[in-house]
């Protein structure tokens, strides 16, 4: 008799390439940019080589990514057969067999080492440490209540400074509390998001969703959230304001604190209202958030490259 909790499933017919694209999921890869954000942060990303180097990085990590997507979609094949969503994933849709997806994310894995390697020892150990981390997330730190949240923000945190291994810049420590606070934000955000959208669903439904989320009581991670953003919005505004009495191109860097922060605010009340569980969905969705990211970009790309 088929178990009811791990309905049997039959394979759909879907070319094998489509089918290795999506377990590699795309739509992350934007997570990406972070490699191009030391650079950027020090005004040198419009020099043709530390582009190439900061397009290297960002392949090598997205490529260990894909390693940690397909890792993750085996383990979790079970309950992913019994999600509405996520039922449609390769393996658990039967499209991928479990072996093939563990050879395609050791070859992924690999390569994204090598590609690290040729960037300096540095940037090789951030992509060993990111790998080794993520693989323990995967088999069980997932389901630890915090450390899941601090693994998967040191995830952003590892990706920022790679970026300034590769190239050759120098990361301050308050680029780093940014790259932190801020991943920290977005990361608790979703889970409050996926709390309260698993509260409103089925029981079914409900029952194979993260099972840490029964773990964080509402009160307790908006006091994360809070602690985060205050966080978050300090060290950038440090960071900013040191910026004042230069020049006039300088100081739209300290400007650039004012859609840092309504960026920041504006999620938080998306979260609040029930929503922000897929925070680049909102990026692009909700009008002011995106006014304040393009007007912030605007503010810090001419402080850094016209001054």
């Amino acid at each position: 008799m088929t178990d009811v909790r791990t309905p049997a499933v039959v394979p759909r017919t879907e070319s094998s390439a489509r089918s290795f694209l999506k377990l590699s999921r795309p739509r992350q890869w934007h997570k990406a940019v972070m490699l191009f954000a030391a650079p950027a942060a020090a005004g040198v990303l419009d020099q043709p080589l530390v582009l190439l180097e900061a397009a290297l990085a960002a392949v090598g990590f997205t490529l260990l990514a894909i390693a940690i997507y397909a890792f993750n979609d085996v383990r979790d094949v079970a309950d992913d057969r019994r999600h509405p969503r996520k039922r449609l994933r390769p393996v658990a849709a039967g499209s991928i067999s479990p072996a093939r997806a563990v050879f395609f994310g050791c070859v992924a894995a690999l390569l994204g080492l090598a590609v690290t390697s040729t960037l300096g020892l540095s940037t090789f150990l951030l992509g060993v440490s990111y790998l080794v981390a993520q693989v323990l997330y995967v088999l069980k730190l997932k389901h630890v209540a915090v450390v899941d949240l601090i693994l998967v923000a040191l995830g952003f945190v590892l990706r920022a400074a790679a970026g300034g291994t590769a190239t050759g810049v120098p990361v301050s420590h308050w680029f780093l509390l940014v790259s932190l606070f801020g991943a920290l934000f977005l990361v608790t955000g979703k889970r409050k998001a996926e709390r309260m959208a698993a509260g409103e669903a089925t029981e079914p439904q409900a029952a194979v969703s993260r099972p840490v989320l029964a773990a964080y009581p509402d009160g307790w991670l908006d006091q994360v959230m809070t602690v985060a953003l205050l966080g978050a919005a300090l060290s950038y505004g440090s960071w900013a304001f040191q910026h004042l009495g230069y020049d006039v191109y300088r100081e739209l860097l300290a400007i650039s604190f004012l859609p840092f922060l309504t960026g920041l605010l504006r999620y938080a009340l998306i979260v609040s209202t029930g929503n922000g569980e897929v925070p680049e969905r909102d990026l692009f969705q909700d009008r002011v958030l995106l006014i304040a990211g393009l007007t912030w970009v605007a503010l810090v790309g001419t402080g850094l490259y016209l001054a």
